[in-house]
Parts: structure tokens; C-alpha cells; sequence
């Protein structure tokens, strides 16, 4: 065996520590296995890096201990713009150094990415939803079949933990309207029929002294258990230590656990540039290691390993793939799905909401930032996403295909009063209304598609390589799902009693959810290992054949990065 005639620095080396890579980490470990795992962000919360923003720091963390709330807690301050700025805020992609630019993406023609570097990745800022797939998008479709990837979910679940969200006003008042609308209650994390339910949500339970007036916001804040203060999209910071934040991003779950197996250690500042491969006896590929650039210092590292596994996510994992110069395959950065969402809202009046709800406000800011959905397989998924105030503002009013509303009113019969931007008077008066206003995310099932695709621009390069190119355009069958859910969302509304309704027509050009550039049954095999590079397995949104149906991926590259891990360890290392 090729192993008996080399030494290697760990038996697997995880690039990147988002929704895949810790996961796989944490799995690696617990089965025995040396991981390294490598991220090209800053390392928030950990005493090897009090000052993550202006200091270098250590370069290797392995101990639970490490771990340190008050670090954590300095950096996850819940301001909006300085968590959230895509440019400069803590929570961008790009290097530790906030004075220094993001890393660049390219998109042809207009648009952008929301996604996070640094340990926890883009679960830093996630909503924390955690769905499973549709069924009907897995089986007969992916080389696996649901029920294969269940007990997957089921450990993945109990491991975060996950639970149904609970109930603030503006659940009360999204049930009243589903249920006037004809939704029935889907009481199941198998999907297969449409239906309402709340939010199966990766975040800890209330609080049991929330509403005890003995306790204080800021005492509550340091004790375990959700404040439902509503702003899980700009990083909580309630907990007593960083492994109880009540947000489970995998920062908070699966790093604390990958360090407790006593056999993960994670370098932060350390941008992967190349995998390495060698020739086997068989006269293929095989992977025996990485590049990586200390993203801090410029210096580039090398490290060996048996066993490699991609979790960099959809545009990092195919640019990675072709600055290595693995061999050619079709399906590299082909295939990008994105739920090309859309933003809908509707406008109360008091003497309604207190008719219905009893109070009068539908207080957007409480609670969980997504707390009920309608899922409908086949077309989508809508759910009550009401922001903090200013994401909220912009999602609403501020940012639109559609242009000025006031030139372009949308015609008589659709179901919205208002499509597209909104200015002057009108947009003060919606504005004043903020407290009254509750506002619906749409996730809409997408087309994989050949021509959507990441590939590497062949001139521009940044200090990590020829920079990715995004290309995506949805189809039409896409877009017309979009639309059919923006009229379920506006009946719903409606039907709630919403005196008028905004559809912001939001850009399909900026991208939450990306998947399927590194497609299962395309460019890895079923165990998620690269059909031409052995020892290669990818562990992220990537690998999904599909766009799931429309449900938030996250959950689903668990299941699967945990899958993934076991079938690493039963194949090279049993």
C-alpha cells in the first residue's frame, strides 16, 4: 500500500469548515481518524486569535479549550451593517483583514453571492432553517435514494439540535392566513403533499426565564436558550459558551465537537490553491495532498494527506478543481442551481390585528427569523422571513427587477398592489409601518442546467489564482414558479387580511442558495468520491444532483457530509 512508503502530515485533510467540512471533521475524527481541516477565513471565538480582525494570531487550533465566549461575543455584535456589508463587514468573503478587499467574484452580467468565509462558513449567517429535501427531488432522480440518506438526517438532526420553530405574532398570524387559504398542516420532516408547518430550525429552545421580569435582555443573553430578538441573519451571541449559542451554525456545533475527538486541528487564514494528485499503480489519479496560502503572511504551506475532501462550497470547490488542473471532466461547474428567490409583503392595519391576533402589531423583529413555511413539492416553498430593519427595508422596498414601481404599476387583476422599488411619500408610509408589515421568503425549485455554470476567467487572477466567473440565467419553467409562488404567497397574505401587498420582484441574479456545480453521478460517485481523482471526495452544496425541490440546502450537505465521512473511513482507513 501506497501509505506504508510515505509519511503523511494527517490521514484527511478537509478544505473549508462550513455546512460540509465541519460536519465531515467531526465524523472523521469521532471514527479515529487525524484531520486537518484548512480555512480560508478568520476564526471567531478561539484565544489563539483575540484581535481575528487586525492580528495574524496563532496558525493551529486543536483544543476545546481554545474556545473563548467573550472573543466571540466582541466580534458578533448584531449591528447590521457591521456583520452583514458585504465589502467590509465580519461576515464577507474575504480575508481576515477587514481593510482589505473582498476576494473577487466574477458574475457575468449583474448580480452577487451572500456567502461567508471563515470558520462556520456561510452558517454564520444563515437562518438557521433546516429542512429536509422533497422526496419527490431524490428518488429516481439522484444516485441514492431518500430513504438511504434518512438515518443521515436523523443524526444530523440530533446533532445540531433541530426542532420546530416556536410561535410569535407573526407565525400566529402567517397559520391564520395559511389556513384561510386552504393549507392544510403538513405535521412531517418527510414532505411529499403540500402544507404548512412551522420551521424545523437549527436553534436551541426558548429560554425559560424570557418573559420572568427578573431577569434582564442582557442577563438572559448570557444564559443558554433563544431570546427570539429576531436577528439570527446578523450572527447571535446569546449563550452562556460558544458550543451553547442558541443559533447552531456549525461554528457553535460541529467545531466544538470535531476539538472535543482530540484528533481535529483547524488552520483558519489559509486559503487551499491546489489539490495534488500522483499516479497510482493502476494508472489513474490519486490525490496526496494541498497547497495552501496563509492568507495573512502570502507564505504558501504544503501539507499531505491519504485522504482529501473538498468542502470549499459551489464556487470555490469547481474554481479549485481547475487551478489544480485535475483531469477534464464536463460537469465540472456545471450544473449551478440557485432557488432564485423572490420577497412578498403584506401591510395590516390595527383594528384588523386585533381582531385577529388580539394585539396590534405583528412585531417582525420577534422571534425566530423564519419560523413557518408552505411547502409545496414540486414548485416550491414560501415562509415568513420577517429582518431586523434595514435588511428588511431593502429586501422590501429597495431592491427590484422591476424598477419604480410609480412608472411601472403592475396591472389590474394581479394579486399585488405594488412590484419593484418604492420612493417619496409612498415608501415613508410603508416605512411607518414597519411594526405592521409581515414579509414572505420564496425558495423556488430550480432547473439543473448545463449552461449555468462557475469556471475560472483565463486572464484574471487574485492572489489566489484565476479568479471563478458565475454564469447563471433561470429558466423559464423556473421563473414561472417563482411567479405561481408569489401568488400562493400574495393569497396567503391576503387571505390573513393584509390591506396591500408589495412583491418586490427581487434580482435572480443574487444568490443564497447556490448547488450542483460538482453533481452526485457526475463528477463524484455515489459515495461522493471523484470519479477521476481518487482519495478525493467532495463534502458540500456541490454535490447535490439537484436543487432539492426548493428547500434550504443545509441540512441535506450534512446528512450527506455525514454519509460521506462514514464511507471515507469503511473505504480507506477500515
Amino acid at each position: 500500500m501506497y501509505q506504508a512508503e510515505k509519511a503523511f502530515d494527517a490521514d484527511v485533510i478537509v478544505i473549508g469548515s462550513g455546512g460540509g467540512g465541519a460536519v465531515a471533521a467531526k465524523e472523521l475524527g469521532e471514527a479515529g481518524l487525524n484531520v486537518l481541516v484548512l480555512e480560508a477565513g478568520p476564526w471567531y471565538g478561539n484565544k489563539k486569535w483575540e484581535n481575528p480582525n487586525s492580528e495574524r494570531g496563532g496558525e493551529w487550533s486543536s483544543e476545546y479549550g481554545d474556545l473563548d465566549i467573550g472573543i466571540y461575543k466582541k466580534i458578533y455584535n448584531g449591528y447590521e451593517n457591521n456583520m452583514n456589508d458585504m465589502v467590509s463587514g465580519a461576515f464577507r468573503f474575504g480575508p481576515a483583514d477587514r481593510s482589505r478587499p473582498p476576494w473577487h467574484r466574477v458574475m457575468a452580467g449583474k448580480g452577487a453571492t451572500w456567502q461567508v468565509a471563515g470558520v462556520g462558513g456561510t452558517t454564520q449567517h444563515y437562518w438557521t432553517q433546516s429542512p429536509r429535501a422533497f422526496p419527490v427531488a431524490i428518488d429516481g432522480i439522484w444516485p441514492i435514494s431518500y430513504r438511504e440518506l434518512m438515518p443521515y438526517y436523523e443524526k444530523a438532526e440530533a446533532t445540531l439540535p433541530v426542532q420546530f420553530s416556536p410561535t410569535t405574532p407573526k407565525e400566529e398570524l402567517f397559520y391564520y392566513g395559511a389556513k384561510k387559504a386552504g393549507w392544510g398542516l403538513n405535521a412531517t420532516l418527510n414532505v411529499t403533499q403540500p402544507g404548512y408547518r412551522p420551521n424545523p430550525n437549527a436553534i436551541l429552545p426558548v429560554n425559560e426565564h424570557l418573559m420572568d421580569p427578573q431577569y434582564s435582555m442582557e442577563q438572559l443573553s448570557h444564559m443558554e436558550g433563544c431570546t427570539l430578538k429576531g436577528n439570527c441573519v446578523n450572527g447571535c451571541s446569546v449563550g452562556p459558551s460558544v458550543d451553547r449559542i442558541a443559533k447552531r451554525s456549525t461554528l457553535v456545533s460541529y467545531v466544538p465537537l470535531a476539538l472535543k475527538t482530540g484528533r481535529v486541528a483547524i488552520r483558519p487564514n489559509s486559503f487551499v490553491i491546489k489539490v495534488l494528485t500522483e499516479a497510482d499503480a493502476q494508472g489513474g489519479v490519486r490525490t496526496i495532498g494541498v497547497l495552501f496560502r496563509d492568507t495573512w503572511s502570502g507564505e504558501v504551506g504544503e501539507l499531505s494527506a491519504k485522504v482529501v475532501v473538498m468542502a470549499a462550497g459551489c464556487i470555490e470547490s469547481p474554481r479549485l478543481w481547475l487551478n489544480s488542473g485535475l483531469p477534464h471532466n464536463d460537469w465540472v461547474g456545471r450544473g449551478l442551481t440557485n432557488h432564485c428567490f423572490d420577497w412578498v409583503s403584506g401591510v395590516f392595519d390595527e383594528r384588523d390585528l386585533l381582531r385577529i391576533m388580539g394585539m396590534d402589531q405583528v412585531y417582525p423583529y420577534a422571534g425566530h427569523t423564519s419560523g413557518a413555511r408552505v411547502d409545496i413539492p414540486g414548485i416550491g416553498i414560501f415562509q415568513v422571513s420577517c429582518l431586523s430593519p434595514g435588511l428588511m427595508s431593502y429586501l422590501t422596498y429597495g431592491f427590484s427587477e422591476a424598477g419604480y414601481n410609480a412608472l411601472n404599476p403592475p396591472p389590474a387583476g394581479e394579486p399585488w398592489d405594488i412590484r419593484g422599488l418604492v420612493a417619496g411619500p409612498q415608501l415613508k408610509e410603508l416605512m411607518m409601518n414597519y411594526s405592521r408589515t409581515m414579509t414572505m421568503l420564496l425558495l423556488t425549485d430550480d432547473e439543473t442546467l448545463y449552461h449555468n455554470r462557475v469556471e475560472v476567467d483565463p486572464l484574471l487572477r487574485d492572489e489566489n489564482g484565476p479568479i471563478p466567473v458565475i454564469h447563471y440565467t433561470p429558466s423559464i419553467r423556473t421563473l414561472k414558479l417563482r411567479d405561481q409562488l408569489a401568488r400562493y404567497a400574495s393569497e396567503t397574505l391576503r387571505q390573513a387580511g393584509a390591506r396591500s401587498i408589495i412583491r418586490s420582484d427581487t434580482p435572480f441574479t443574487f444568490m443564497l442558495h447556490l448547488e450542483s456545480t460538482m453533481r452526485i453521478g457526475h463528477v463524484v460517485d455515489a459515495n461522493c468520491e471523484a470519479y477521476q481523482v481518487k482519495r478525493l471526495f467532495i463534502a458540500d452544496n456541490s454535490v447535490h444532483y439537484n436543487g432539492i425541490g426548493g428547500p434550504n440546502p443545509t441540512l441535506t450537505t450534512q446528512a450527506l457530509a455525514t454519509r460521506t465521512a462514514e464511507k471515507i473511513a469503511s473505504l480507506y482507513f477500515s
